[in-house]
């Protein structure tokens, strides 16, 4: 079993998992085992807030996931993730239907869904891997005339951003903005991303601002896309909130773009961490499906969600208090050793057994991700042609991780093929 360094990011004396440097390297991991195994359900102080409980275990997470009249997603009780009251404030993904409850989220959710539906998506399939084949030829030339290659800018950030271009409507020349928007969007830790405040209050001026002119367009001149559904749909008789709508939107370009492409990259970090999983791919590609979701367990992209407590109540024998911020850490449940042989084992097999609990990196609950289809067929195009056309193409260089508590995200990773 391969199991990181521990690492100790302390407040007080103790782990402090709000701290992103905690997660610059893989050694957050052994501070999970330690709290899985000593302290569950574990009280992390805050210096800027009121603290919160910190859920390690895969059952707590899921349960809570699936219980959202007592542990509620909504903005006005603090919403979706850690935050101190500032960035809370600022932060317009919290208008979204990630941050609601049911019966309002149902309906929203309901908005989105025909855009995910398993024929929408399967017919896809050809053009996804058309984008692969035009990418992956892309990557060979810059590879020839360089030597190798960046793996995030040139494969890993390119296709979901181009298939979410396709989702919207929007030509693939739009990409870039997405791609800039959506990294400031999440990267309020790391300032290489968030270059300052003004920086990111103008990427969400110009993001909104954009997502207007697509809401007036398809307002006029409906067609076959997201944002048209967006536009058009009606809840009781009302359309979406126009605040809504624009949440809505970034909450689509993050989690459209963000959790696809370091997954992405993520796997190929593994596949050359583990070469003899890499093996068990060229020998049989019938193995990709499974190493798909051995991929989103490994990465957990991400990393947590946040609750709150609408009434008093217990997990394992600790009291929580109404009003009490409870984070789910995913990164955590998906090591639980509770649920998986050798979960510290990167396995590409792993979910050939039909018995394999599923893995959390999607979520759970009613909040589970829309779009996990999508993201598993492109990460399966992906591999399928990558593994096929480059069978020893490795990482070959350090990843330069994103500075965050919230996304495992790796910004930039040098490949040799």
């Amino acid at each position: 079993m391969l199991r990181p360094q521990a690492k100790t990011i302390d407040l007080d004396g103790k782990p402090d998992l709000k701290n992103p440097d905690l997660y610059m390297d893989g050694g957050f991991h052994e501070v999970f085992s330690r709290l899985r195994a000593d302290e569950p359900v574990y009280w992390n102080p805050e210096a800027d807030a009121s603290g919160f409980w910190a859920i390690t275990r895969y059952d707590d997470i899921e349960a809570m996931s699936k219980n959202p009249a007592l542990f509620s997603s909504a903005r006005h009780l603090g919403g979706h993730r850690i935050f101190d009251e500032h960035t809370l404030e600022n932060n317009s993904t919290d208008a979204s239907m990630i941050s609601m409850d049911p019966p309002g989220h149902t309906g929203y959710r309901r908005m989105v869904t025909p855009g995910f539906v398993p024929k929408r998506i399967s017919g896809m399939e050809d053009r996804i891997r058309a984008r692969v084949t035009r990418i992956l030829d892309a990557m060979e030339a810059k590879g020839k005339a360089d030597g190798g290659v960046e793996f995030v800018s040139t494969v890993a950030a390119v296709l979901p951003i181009e298939v979410l271009a396709e989702l919207f409507g929007v030509p693939e020349a739009d990409g870039p903005k997405l791609f800039e928007w959506s990294n400031a969007t999440v990267g309020e830790d790391d300032p290489e991303l968030r270059v300052s405040d003004e920086y990111m209050r103008q990427c969400v001026s110009e993001m909104a601002g954009y997502a207007a002119g697509l809401w007036q367009q398809r307002q006029e001149n409906p067609g076959d896309d997201l944002i048209t559904m967006l536009a058009h749909s009606k809840i009781d008789g009302k359309e979406m909130s126009f605040a809504t709508y624009i949440g809505t939107f970034i909450l689509l370009v993050v989690a459209g773009n963000e959790t696809t492409r370091n997954s992405i990259s993520g796997g190929l970090l593994a596949l050359t961490e583990f070469p003899e999983q890499r093996q068990r791919l060229l020998d049989d590609p019938s193995l990709i499906p499974s190493a798909v979701q051995e991929i989103v367990r490994w990465v957990s992209p991400v990393l947590h969600m946040r609750r709150t407590a609408t009434a008093d109540t217990e997990i394992r024998g600790q009291k929580i208090t109404k009003g009490d911020k409870l984070v789910m850490w995913y990164a955590s449940a998906n090591r639980d050793g509770d649920k998986w042989a050798d979960p510290f084992a990167f396995d590409v097999g792993r979910y050939t057994n039909r018995q394999a609990p599923t893995h959390l990196g999607f979520g759970a609950g009613q909040h589970f991700c829309l779009g996990s289809r999508l993201a598993e067929l492109q990460l399966k195009i992906l591999y399928e042609e990558m593994l096929s056309r480059f069978p020893d193409i490795r990482v070959t260089g350090p990843a330069r991780r994103l500075r965050s508590n919230f996304i495992s995200g790796i910004k930039d990773m040098p490949v040799s093929f």
